[in-house]
């Protein structure tokens, strides 16, 4: 039963990498803007989302 739990963390990892490659490439570092600010914000909000998964089953994992 071990295998059921690592299907949402590949995808929650999958998905962190692409929102973050993303947001990367929309971000001007010259005048420190987002080339489409209200996109990035949605980037942003389920960025984190999956990082904060990701971490809780990261702290669950080792307390076993």
């Amino acid at each position: 039963m071990e295998n059921k739990n690592n299907v949402p963390v590949f995808t929650f990892s999958i998905v962190a990498i692409i929102l973050g490659a993303a947001l990367y490439k929309q971000f001007d570092f010259e005048t420190l803007k987002f080339e489409k600010p209200a996109l990035a914000i949605v980037y942003s909000i389920v960025f984190v989302f999956s990082v904060v998964v990701l971490i809780k089953n990261f702290i669950k994992r080792t307390e076993k």
